[in-house]
Order: C-alpha cells, then sequence, then structure tokens
C-alpha cells in the first residue's frame, strides 16, 4: 500500500488538488480529505460529488463509497471529513469506518471495510498536529503504482510546493553505535525508490528488536508526497514495536519541508547525529558496522 500526501494552507490549492486527482482517474475511494473549515468542507465536498446538508451536529450526504463526516476531536474540535477511512487515519477506527465522535453522519454500507492493518497503518498524532495548526490534509492511499504516481506528481505541486527531482537516488547505509542504529541516508526519497528501501530497512530493524534508530537525512535534498508518507510509517512502525526514532542532520530544504507539514512537531528532530544519540540516555562506546 502506497501512501502520498499533501499538507495545504490554500483553500484554493486543495480544491485544484482534487479535481487534478479526478481528472487523473485517482478514485474517490483512495482519497480522504480533512480539515477544520467548514466552508472548505463544503467546497471541496463538491468535487468528491457528496452532497453536503450541513456537517456539524448533523448528517452529511455521501455518494458511490464517498464519506462525508464531522469528528469531534479533544483539544482540536470539529473536523470535517471526506472520504473512506478518515477515522481510521485520525486513531478513531475503533469507532467504526465512516463514524463520527460527537455528531452523526451517513456512509456507504457497501463500500469496503479496511483491515485492521489499513486500520492503524498512519500515525494519528501527525494527521491531528497538522489540523491543529490549521492546515488541510489531502491523503491518497493505493496499492496501484500508477496512480501512485499521478497522484505524487500532483501532491508534489500543490501541496507541497515541489518542482522536479534530483537526479541521485536514495542510498543507505547502517550502522552501530552502542544501542543505537544509525541509518545514513542520501540522495531521494521518493515513490517506487526511496519510500521502499526506508520502509524494508526500517521493518527489518524493528524486527531484529533494535528499538534506538537515527536516520541521518544528512545527505538527503528530496522528499516527495510519498517519502512524506513513508516517513510517517516509519515512525509508526518503530513506535509499534516499543521503539524510539530521532532526525538528524536535516538541511534546509526537508527541514522547511517538514516545517510546513508540521511532521517536526511529530519527530524527535536533533541537530546532528551526536545529539541524537546522546537524546537516547547513556549508550556504550563501542561502535560497529552492521550492513
Amino acid at each position: 500500500m502506497e501512501t502520498a500526501i499533501g499538507v495545504f494552507a490554500s483553500r484554493d490549492s486543495a480544491e485544484e488538488a482534487v479535481q487534478e486527482l479526478r481528472q487523473r482517474g485517482v478514485p474517490q475511494q483512495s482519497m480522504v480529505f480533512l480539515t477544520r473549515s467548514e466552508s472548505e468542507a463544503k467546497t471541496i465536498a463538491k468535487e468528491f460529488g457528496a452532497t453536503v446538508g450541513g456537517f456539524v451536529g448533523g448528517a452529511a450526504g455521501m455518494s458511490a463509497g464517498v464519506v462525508a463526516a464531522t469528528l469531534l476531536l479533544p483539544g482540536i474540535g470539529p473536523v470535517f471529513a471526506l472520504g473512506f477511512g478518515a477515522a481510521a487515519l485520525l486513531g478513531l477506527a475503533g469507532a467504526g469506518a465512516g463514524a463520527t465522535v460527537g455528531s452523526a453522519a451517513t456512509h456507504d454500507k457497501e463500500a469496503p471495510q479496511p483491515t485492521p492493518d489499513e486500520k492503524c497503518s498512519e500515525d494519528a498524532d501527525f494527521f491531528r498536529e497538522v489540523l491543529k495548526e490549521g492546515r488541510s490534509l489531502i491523503v491518497v492511499r493505493t496499492e496501484s503504482q500508477q496512480i501512485a504516481t499521478s497522484a505524487c506528481a500532483i501532491l508534489d505541486r500543490l501541496g507541497l510546493g515541489m518542482q522536479g527531482k534530483t537526479p541521485v537516488k536514495m542510498q543507505t547505509n547502517t550502522r552501530q553505535i552502542g544501542d543505537v542504529i544509525v541509518l545514513d541516508i542520501s540522495g531521494r526519497i521518493t515513490l517506487g525508490e526511496g519510500n521502499v528501501m526506508l520502509r524494508e530497512i526500517v521493518r527489518d530493524l524493528a524486527e531484529q528488536g533494535k528499538k534506538r534508530i537515527v536516520l541521518n537525512l544528512g545527505e538527503v535534498n528530496y522528499i516527495d508526497s510519498s517519502g512524506v508518507g513513508e516517513l510517517v510509517k516509519t515512525h509508526t512502525t518503530v513506535r509499534n514495536k516499543g521503539g524510539e526514532l530521532k532526525l538528524a542532520n536535516l538541511n534546509k530544504r526537508v527541514q522547511d519541508l517538514l516545517q510546513m507539514t508540521r511532521l517536526s512537531a511529530v519527530f524527535d528532530i536533533q541537530k546532528d547525529e551526536a545529539n541524537a544519540i546522546k537524546s537516547f540516555g547513556r549508550q556504550g562506546p563501542s561502535a560497529e558496522a552492521v550492513a
């Protein structure tokens, strides 16, 4: 399952992104839109094809698997959600897909239900933090590489404000310092390249019981919307195994990206490798290469 995330401060950009996603053949069932703005939600609902009769305190219309709901989140307030799986993304999967907290909604009972893995596939803290800061989100989740590629191109340009790609593909090197694993990453973290490599490496480390991991991003100069999604899932993977993940050595471009998407408020970001290792607590003196 590929995940692409676009973060928007402008309603016009979000609306344009939804229009382009639909024009490029991205299914409505693969898209989720989240916002705290009722007016923005109503505007985007028209692009989803949902007939919205009022979000807060009432039911919302839907069509062909599109869910429109109000979710009342502690510390945030009303969140207007369009698209199947929005509740799961916000950590409300236990209430059921399309369910609301504090108000009512309708949903397509024939729409495919998410599996337990899908319900827990994202880090709810990230989405909540972005919404808390007044941003809106478009999340595309799909098994299709073609659809993911189309979605990334649109969300990169309109959601992350990125144009073009660096020609340097992602490369990695893994080192162990005491009980900390340092994963050196260079190049780009993008759909079909870096995101899959990062996913597999971190998953293997977590399965080996490595619970203290530093991602050294000093040589990473490009992260697309799928790469942002992979960082979110990487954080969740390590945390679900009882571990901790730190980011270190971010260059200005990556730092600005994480600030804009509010990932900076979710991740533990350290100035450099030494500070990242120290932040875990007392470590052993030895260092050895593990890959």
